[in-house]
């Protein structure tokens, strides 16, 4: 999950000007807080694990105020990691969904933000699938992470299902969790997170489109499922495996690569049960480091794509290499 806050694009007339003077623009923003925040379009990155194509689909970005939503940390020692990575608070934060195609199924992990963040924060999944050469009815596995609005508000236009031939996969302690009626009161829970629930998974429960993950294991063909609660009580990893390869998908175990990675014990207010959460991670961290696992990351900077490396003090966040060969000229 993360926050709703709305940010100030760069305004149409801007976008129109010649190379020169979109280069005169952006070297003296105006507001320094509007330095990074410029509109990209739909964005794809493919890649293979084993013969299994795989593609990354932004869905925008977000600003992220980390001195108020990071916990058990201070604004100083965040500045600090955030300066070591080149950053200033606030930090626009990616918000990636990722496709896998099998044969005879396409399978989406989580649906980013569609309309919950309104008209200029996410909401480009579509842009980002139709780029890639798909269309919404032809997703025929939805995996969700985790029930929260930047993994399931892409689910729903307008109230109705946007992919309708799609069965939604999603761990079954987040089902009972967000659709019980006196969890929000006996947890204090933001209760925003549970009208999310409603309005993003109702429409397909009542299709009889969901399919609650009960157990650990495979999901669809080459891919599988393990619970990690924590975020969410159901927040779940996605493998998948081919030809001796394997990608993680980890949805929201990082919500912040710049310190999250050195210190695995911040956490964020987002966090149903914070001490799990930071479990997760460490835990997490310290398997990929050792076995050099590949993982996808929602809001690691798009693709998202890339590996944990054990530092002195504790881990850091190494991106995939950018490869773009054999396309030919265009």
């Amino acid at each position: 999950m993360i926050a709703s806050k709305r940010f100030t694009a760069l305004p149409l007339a801007l976008a129109l000007l010649g190379p020169l003077s979109l280069y005169s623009a952006l070297a003296n923003p105006t507001p320094a807080a509007a330095q990074q925040v410029v509109s990209q379009g739909a964005d794809v990155y493919g890649l293979r694990i084993g013969a299994v194509p795989v593609f990354a689909l932004s869905d925008g970005s977000a600003p992220q105020d980390l001195h108020k939503l990071l916990q058990h940390t201070t604004p100083a020692q965040t500045d600090v990691l955030l300066k070591r990575n080149f950053q200033t608070n606030p930090v626009e934060v990616s918000i990636n969904a990722y496709l896998i195609q099998l044969p005879g199924k396409l399978v989406l992990i989580d649906t980013g933000s569609g309309e919950m963040f309104g008209p200029d924060t996410g909401g480009g999944l579509l842009g980002s699938l139709a780029r890639a050469g798909f269309k919404p009815e032809q997703i025929t596995d939805i995996l969700i992470t985790h029930v929260h609005s930047d993994h399931t508000g892409g689910l729903v236009q307008g109230g109705r299902r946007v992919f309708e031939n799609a069965t939604i996969h999603v761990e079954k302690p987040d089902l009972d969790f967000f659709f019980d009626a006196t969890a929000q009161k006996r947890t204090g829970y933001d209760k925003q997170f549970f009208d999310v629930a409603a309005t993003t998974l109702k429409p397909y429960l009542d299709a009889g489109r969901v399919s609650p993950i009960t157990a650990d294991g495979e999901v669809v063909p080459g891919v599988f499922a393990t619970l990690h609660p924590g975020h969410t009580p159901g927040s779940a990893f996605f493998t998948l495996r081919n030809g001796g390869e394997e990608l993680v998908f980890i949805g929201d175990s990082v919500h912040s690569t710049a310190v999250q990675f050195p210190n695995t014990a911040v956490t964020i207010v987002y966090d149903e049960n914070a001490p799990a959460a930071a479990r997760v991670r460490a835990k997490a961290f310290d398997e990929f480091a050792r076995n050099e696992t590949l993982i996808a990351v929602s809001h690691a900077a798009f693709p998202g794509v890339g590996h944990v490396r054990r530092d002195p003090v504790g881990y850091a966040w190494v991106a995939l290499n950018y490869t773009n060969r054999g396309s030919g000229q265009k």
